[in-house]
């Protein structure tokens, strides 16, 4: 017989590892897998997480939750699940070296994928971007830190201008910039050029993309679950999904895409998994 976790975690950002110390403390049987691509990771430093009223960085804030949750047992796979099914009573999941794993709930903890727009010197060029928060990624997130700036938005001119109408919060010198106009970008530790079809170019102090995301639901949806037109999972008041048993939480979730708002799903769908499970008395 398969041995039979209580609930497989799939990805290890914000809300999958407070949901792993959750279910660590209500004394379950977890696994957590994770492919190592938290979009948290990109964060140079968030000024609005809870708890860090000088800021954490992406990275510090994974570490600091991976302590917490190792700290009570959890054991963190590296790995990329590539497959799930139903079987059994639960589910199986395998990942792309040919693990499987068995578990009668899973947790979704997935996330969305950005995309970006193509930066002169390729990603070590963009990830430099980001990390001198010149090329930012969240307005909602770190609008405040661009106030007063020179804001450009780049996207397709309808999502371009929607937005730049939000960052005027924080700046009088916004651009909405339609995408198809755009020619090319460059980006260095204090501003973003962007060049235009006509052979001109403005510079910007910062530059949210507008481009979308791409929602990891693959697995979820390869089960039959609903999802909105973008991808990202339908859940109910408990995070579960359409599917019995399969929860979702975090970006991946039609949500507001937001750390708080992630580790709020994790308790939430974390507390519904134990309380579905059979009783566990000491």
């Amino acid at each position: 017989m398969p041995d039979v976790h209580d609930c497989l975690i799939v990805g290890a950002g914000p809300a999958g590892l407070v949901a792993a110390t959750y279910l660590a403390r209500f004394r379950r049987r977890i696994a957590v897998v994770d492919a190592g691509a938290s979009r948290a990771r990109w964060i140079p430093t968030s000024h609005n997480c809870p708890g860090f009223p000088l800021g954490v960085s992406g990275d510090a804030l994974l570490q600091r939750l991976r302590e917490q949750a190792e700290s009570f047992g959890v054991d963190i796979v590296r790995g990329c699940i590539v497959s799930l099914q139903r079987g059994g009573d639960g589910f199986v999941a395998h990942d792309d070296a040919g693990r499987a794993w068995h578990a009668a709930t899973v947790i979704l903890a997935t996330g969305i994928v950005d995309r970006l727009p193509p930066v002169e010197g390729g990603d070590a060029a963009l990830e430099a971007a980001v990390e001198a928060g010149v090329l930012r990624l969240c307005a909602v997130c770190d609008g405040y830190e661009a106030t007063d700036e020179r804001i450009g938005v780049l996207g397709p001119a309808a999502d371009a201008s929607r937005h730049a109408d939000f960052l005027r919060t924080f700046s009088r010198r916004v651009d909405a910039i339609d995408a198809e106009a755009a020619r090319g970008l460059r980006c260095d530790a204090t501003s973003c050029t962007v060049a235009f079809e006509d052979g001109s170019s403005r510079e910007y102090d910062t530059l949210y993309p507008v481009l979308g995301s791409d929602a990891q639901s693959g697995l979820a949806r390869g089960l039959g679950a609903a999802v909105d037109g973008e991808g990202a999972l339908h859940t109910d008041a408990h995070l579960q999904t359409s599917i019995e048993g399969l929860y979702a939480i975090g970006d991946v979730v039609s949500a507001l895409n937001q750390i708080a708002v992630a580790v709020g799903h994790a308790a939430i769908a974390a507390t519904a998994v134990h309380n579905r499970l059979p009783a566990n008395p000491r």
